[in-house]
C-alpha cells in the first residue's frame, strides 16, 4: 500500500495514528539535527519531521538527499506540531517519520511549483505536466470536472440522453475552416473534424431521440485568442417537439442551477433583449449588463450645427462615464489616444464634462451651447460629475468602437466584478449577413436555422431583414451559449440553400443525407450549444480559458509541450497518397 491517507487528510484527531503517505517533496528545511519536509499530493500538504533523536539514523541520512519534486513514501506516526500553521488544514499535526522510500528522483524543475509564479506562459505550457501540480491550475481542472458533473446531473434529470457522435465527418463550406484528415483507404479523399455535431444531432431528432446532449470536442481552424482554442468543448443539446420558449426555459434552468450549485448564487428572471436593441444600446450582441453606460444616440441633437464631423456622420452616439468629470485633460487625452489605436480605429473623440454646479465644459464649446450639452446629458443619462464620451462615423463601426471603449472604462472603474453574474437572452438575430468579400449572403448562425415564420416572405425581396428563430445566452459580456429552432422540412431547407448561393446540385452533394432524412417525418426541433470552456472560466471568475484546459494550445495553435503540429514521415505521406511540393 503506497498510502493510508492523503496529504490533505490528517487532523489533530489523528494524533498517535501510524500512517503511510506518498507524494512530492514541496520543500525541505535542514537544521542539521532535524529536517522538515513538506510533502504534497493533489489533496494538500503535510509536514514531515526527521529527528536525529527519534528517527533511525539511516532514514535521517536519506532525508538529507531529498530534492524538490522527489517522489517519496514515508511511514510514521502523527504527532502534534509545535509551530502550528493555521493556513493549511493539516497545520496542527506533522508526521514523525521512521521509514523513507524514494520512489523516484527528480531533476530541478524548470518552473516554480508554487501558487504564485513569475514563470512566463510559454515555459509553463512547455512543462504543463509540472504546471498542473500548482494549486491554481490543479484546482481549475477539478472545478471543470465539478461543473461537468453538475451539467450531466441537470440534463439527465430533465430526461436528456447523452449520445456520442462521430469525429470523422464530411467537410462543409459554411462556418469556420475545417481541420481535414486524409483517408488512407479512400485515395484523394478527406474527412473533416467536426466544428459541431450539428447535422448529427438533427438526425438524432429524426431518429426519435427527442432530448439529446453531449459534452463534446469540436474543432475550428481559426485565429486564436484568450478565450478561443482550435479544439474546444461544447455542451451540445437538441430537443424535438419544442418551440423557442421551451428551449429558453430549460437552459435558463441549467444556468440558474449551475450558478446555485457551483457559486451559491441565486438568479431571478433572465432579461431578454432583441439583437437590434443590443446593438443600439450596447454596440454588440453580447452586452455586459452588470453596469450601465448605455448608448445615447445623438444625431437629432448634434447635427445641423456648424460641426461638420457630426453633420456628415451616419451615427453620433455617446456614453456617460460615472465620475469621469474629475478626469484631468491628460487622462482624457489618453482615452482619446486609446480609441485611436488601430485595434479600435476611431478618428477621435468628443467629450463633455458634467460639472457638479450643473454647467458643462466640452471639447466643442465653439459649436454647442449649454442648452445643447444639457440635451446630450439627458440622452446619455449623464449626471453631475460624469463625463460624456462621444464618437461618430458609420453606424456599424462607431458602435463597435464605443462598445470597446465602454468595456475598457468598465475595467478601469472596476465595474466588472467576477463574483457578480448577470445573464440575459439575446433573440431575433438576422438570419443572413452580407459578406463584402464574397458578395453574397452567409448564414449568421448556420444554414439549418429557421427564419421567423412571419419573415419568410422577405427572403426574396429583403433577405437582410429576415430574422432568425435564434437566440444567444450571454453571461457577463460573454456569449456562453447559442442556438436556434431548426428547419425541419425539405422545401424550406432547399429555399435556404438557394438564398445562400448553393445550386441544387451543390446542396445535394453537401447535405443530401440531411434533406433525405427530412422526408421521413422529421419533427419540429431546436437546440443550443454552450461553450463549456468559456462557461467554466466565467464561473471560475476568469475570462481566459487556458488554465481550465489540461493541455491547451498557444496563440499559434501549437502544443509546445509535445511540439505539435509536426512534420509527417515520408512513408506515412506515401500511404496517404499525399505529395508535398517543397
Amino acid at each position: 500500500m503506497y498510502r493510508s491517507h492523503s496529504c490533505g487528510e490528517l487532523r489533530a484527531s489523528d494524533i498517535k495514528k501510524e500512517v503511510t503517505l506518498s507524494g512530492w517533496v514541496q520543500k525541505t528545511r535542514d537544521k542539521g539535527f532535524m529536517i522538515w519536509v513538506d510533502l504534497r499530493d493533489r489533496y494538500g500538504i503535510t509536514q514531515l519531521i526527521f529527528d536525529e533523536e527519534r528517527t533511525p539514523a539511516p532514514v535521517v541520512k536519506k532525508a538529507k538527499t531529498l530534492g524538490r519534486e522527489f517522489v517519496i513514501q514515508v511511514k510514521g506516526s502523527v504527532i502534534e506540531r509545535e509551530s502550528k500553521n493555521q493556513n493549511i488544514p493539516t497545520g496542527e499535526i506533522e508526521i514523525l517519520v521512521n521509514e523513507l522510500t524514494i520512489l523516484n528522483e527528480s531533476i530541478v524543475p524548470p518552473i516554480i511549483i508554487e501558487d504564485q509564479t513569475d514563470d512566463g506562459e510559454d515555459i509553463r505550457m512547455k512543462y504543463r505536466y509540472l504546471d498542473i501540480r500548482r494549486n491554481p491550475v490543479k484546482n481549475s481542472l477539478i472545478f471543470r470536472h465539478q461543473v461537468g458533473m453538475q451539467v450531466r446531473n441537470y440534463l439527465s434529470n430533465e430526461g436528456f440522453i447523452e449520445v456520442e457522435t462521430p469525429y470523422l465527418i464530411k467537410s462543409t463550406p459554411e462556418g469556420a475552416r475545417d481541420f481535414i484528415v486524409p483517408s488512407r483507404m479512400n485515395e484523394g479523399q478527406f474527412y473533416a473534424l467536426p466544428q459541431s455535431p450539428q447535422t448529427f444531432k438533427q438526425l438524432l431528432m429524426v431518429g426519435g431521440m427527442d432530448k439529446y446532449f453531449q459534452i463534446v470536442k469540436c474543432f475550428r481552424d481559426e485565429d486564436l485568442r484568450a478565450d478561443r482554442q482550435p479544439e474546444f468543448t461544447q455542451i451540445d443539446c437538441e430537443m424535438a417537439f419544442v418551440e423557442q420558449e421551451d428551449i429558453l426555459n430549460i437552459f435558463e434552468g441549467l444556468t440558474r442551477y449551475l450558478l446555485s450549485e457551483i457559486k451559491g448564487v441565486n438568479i431571478g428572471d433572465f432579461p431578454r433583449m432583441t439583437y437590434e436593441e443590443a446593438m443600439r444600446t450596447y454596440g454588440n450582441d453580447k452586452p455586459d449588463i452588470r453596469f450601465g453606460m448605455k448608448f445615447g444616440e445623438l444625431n437629432d441633437i448634434t447635427q445641423h450645427k456648424e460641426f461638420n464631423v457630426f453633420n456628415t456622420a451616419e451615427l453620433v452616439v455617446g456614453i456617460a462615464v460615472p465620475g469621469g468629470a474629475s478626469y484631468t485633460r491628460k487622462e482624457i487625452d489618453k482615452l482619446i489616444d486609446w480609441v485611436k489605436r488601430p485595434q479600435v480605429g476611431a478618428l477621435g473623440m468628443v467629450y463633455v464634462k458634467c460639472n457638479e454646479d450643473g454647467t458643462y465644459k466640452s471639447s466643442v464649446d465653439k459649436f454647442y451651447d449649454q442648452d445643447d450639452l444639457a440635451k446630450w446629458a439627458e440622452a446619455t443619462g449623464a449626471k453631475a460629475g460624469d463625463l460624456i464620451c462621444v464618437l461618430s462615423g458609420s453606424t456599424n463601426k462607431v458602435r463597435a468602437q464605443l462598445s470597446a471603449l465602454r468595456m475598457e472604462l468598465a475595467e478601469r472603474l472596476e465595474l466588472r466584478n467576477p463574483e457578480e453574474f448577470a445573464p440575459l437572452w439575446v433573440v431575433d438575430f438576422p438570419l443572413l449577413e452580407w459578406d463584402e468579400e464574397t458578395e453574397r449572403y452567409h448564414a449568421m448562425h448556420h444554414p439549418f436555422t429557421s427564419p421567423k415564420p412571419e419573415d419568410i416572405a422577405l427572403l426574396d425581396t429583403k433577405p437582410g431583414d429576415v430574422r432568425a428563430n435564434a437566440y444567444d445566452l450571454v453571461l457577463n459580456g460573454n456569449e456562453i451559449g447559442g442556438g436556434s429552432i431548426r428547419i425541419h422540412n425539405k422545401e424550406t431547407q432547399a429555399l435556404m440553400f438557394n438564398h445562400l448561393g448553393f445550386t441544387p446540385e451543390e446542396a445535394r452533394a453537401q447535405f443530401g443525407f440531411l434533406m433525405d432524412a427530412f422526408q421521413y417525418g422529421a419533427p419540429p426541433h431546436g437546440g443550443i450549444a454552450f461553450g463549456f470552456d468559456r462557461l467554466v472560466a466565467i464561473l471560475g471568475g476568469q475570462e481566459t480559458i487556458r488554465d481550465f484546459i489540461a493541455f491547451p494550445k498557444n496563440n499559434s495553435g501549437r502544443d509546445i509541450m509535445i511540439d505539435a503540429p509536426s512534420n509527417i514521415d515520408n512513408e506515412q505521406l506515401k500511404e496517404l497518397n499525399i505529395k508535398l511540393d517543397l
